[in-house]
C-alpha cells in the first residue's frame, strides 16, 4: 500500500502503528499416551482482523474464553500463530526469524493480569524492572543503570528506595506499577494490556487506569486494552472491539457502541453493564443469554452467535457473517447488519 493511501477503516498508512489480518491460533488437541494423534482443534483465535492507529486505544471486550489472551500474546507472538499476518510497523511479525524478533520486542510489550504470578519472588522490585534494561544492553555502567531502574519507578509513583524490596513486600496495585515499570523499561511504542486492572479492588483500578492515561500522554504510546470490565473499557479507550469465541462480531469508536450497539451479542453485553440511576436501571432492557457458549473445539456452523441469538434467521446458519461498515467507522459481523 502507497504512502498516506487510505484503508478500509479510513487511516492512512502512516497513522497505523499495528494492523492485523485473519489471524487465526489454533491448539492442537491430541490422542494416545505413546503414539499422539490430533484429533480437534481448539480454535482459540478465527480469523480476527483490526488495526490501532498510532497513540490511540483499542479496548478488546469479550466474557471468559473468548481469546481476548490469546489475541494479545499471538500478536506479540508469545504464540507463533496458526495463520494470519501482525504488521507492525510496516513489518510482518509472523515472518521474523527470532533474532529480528527479539529486536523487534523492544517496540510492544505486555502488562500481565496476575499482578502476584507475573513478577519472579527471588527478584528485587529494581531487579525486575532492570532486567529488559540488561537483555537490551540499554544502558553503559551500574551509574546509569540506577538511574534509570530509580526513574522508573518515580515515573510510575513508587519511591526509588523501594527497589532493594521484594514483591511480596508489595500490595497488589503497586505490584502492578512494577509491571508497568519493567514494560516502560524498553521504550515501547505499543503495549498490550492484558486485563491489568482485574485483579485489583476498585480504588485501585481507577488509579492504575490514571496511571496508564497519563503515561500513553507522555510517552506517546499505543494501546491494546483488554478487559471484561465494559466501564473500565469505555473510560480509557478510542474505539472498542467485541470478540465471541474467537471471533471480532463489532468494532466502533466507544460512545458510538455504548450508545448504538448493533451485534445482538454486544446488546446482551451493555445491557449487564450497572447504570447508577435508578429509575433508568428499573425500566431498561435486559437481555439475558439463553444455553452456554460452545466449544471451541466444535464452533456451531456459521455465525458463532447464532445458537444464542434472539434475532436468529435461518441465514445465520449458511455462513460466517463478514464485517462490514454499516455506518462511518462502524463495523458489524451480522448476517442483519444490511438492514442497519
Amino acid at each position: 500500500m502507497a504512502d498516506n493511501q487510505e484503508n478500509s477503516n479510513g487511516a492512512t498508512d502512516n497513522e497505523i502503528l499495528l494492523e492485523v489480518s485473519n489471524l487465526k491460533m489454533y491448539f492442537p488437541v491430541t490422542s494416545g499416551i505413546i503414539l499422539q494423534r490430533k484429533v480437534a482443534d481448539v480454535k482459540a483465535v478465527d480469523d480476527v482482523s483490526f488495526l490501532i492507529k498510532k497513540g490511540e486505544t483499542l479496548g478488546l471486550v469479550g466474557e471468559s474464553g473468548c481469546g481476548k489472551t490469546t489475541t494479545g500474546r499471538a500478536i506479540l507472538q508469545l504464540y507463533k500463530p496458526t495463520a494470519g499476518k501482525v504488521m507492525f510497523e510496516n513489518q510482518d511479525l509472523t515472518q521474523l526469524d527470532n533474532s529480528s524478533m527479539r529486536a523487534m520486542r523492544r517496540k510492544m510489550q505486555i502488562i500481565f493480569q496476575d499482578p502476584y504470578g507475573s513478577l519472579n519472588p527471588r527478584m528485587t522490585c529494581g531487579d525486575i524492572v532492570g532486567e529488559p534494561l540488561k537483555v537490551h544492553k540499554m544502558t553503559s555502567g551500574k551509574g546509569e543503570y540506577r538511574d534509570r531502574v530509580s526513574e522508573l519507578l518515580s515515573v510510575v509513583g513508587l519511591n526509588p528506595y523501594m527497589g532493594d524490596r521484594y514483591p511480596h513486600e508489595f500490595s497488589g496495585g503497586q505490584r502492578q506499577r512494577i509491571g508497568i515499570a519493567r514494560a516502560l523499561a524498553v521504550n515501547p511504542s505499543f503495549i498490550v494490556c492484558d486485563e491489568p486492572v482485574s485483579a485489583l479492588d476498585v480504588s485501585i483500578q481507577a488509579q492504575v487506569i490514571n496511571l496508564l492515561e497519563e503515561l500513553q500522554d507522555q510517552f506517546g504510546l499505543t494501546y491494546l486494552f483488554i478487559a471484561h470490565d465494559l466501564s473500565v473499557v469505555r473510560h480509557i479507550s478510542d474505539r472498542v472491539a467485541v470478540m465471541y469465541l474467537g471471533h471480532i462480531v463489532e468494532i466502533a469508536e466507544r460512545n458510538e457502541l455504548y450508545e448504538n450497539p448493533l451485534h445482538p451479542y454486544t446488546k446482551a453485553l451493555l445491557s449487564a453493564v450497572p447504570i447508577p440511576d435508578p429509575v433508568v436501571e428499573a425500566t431498561r432492557e435486559r437481555i439475558i443469554l439463553t444455553g452456554d457458549v460452545p466449544s471451541p473445539m466444535n464452533p456451531p456452523e456459521g455465525c458463532v452467535f447464532h445458537t444464542r441469538c434472539s434475532e436468529m434467521i435461518d441465514d445465520c446458519r449458511a455462513g460466517i457473517p463478514e464485517l462490514r461498515e454499516v455506518s462511518a467507522d462502524h463495523w458489524v459481523a451480522c448476517i442483519r447488519s444490511e438492514g442497519y
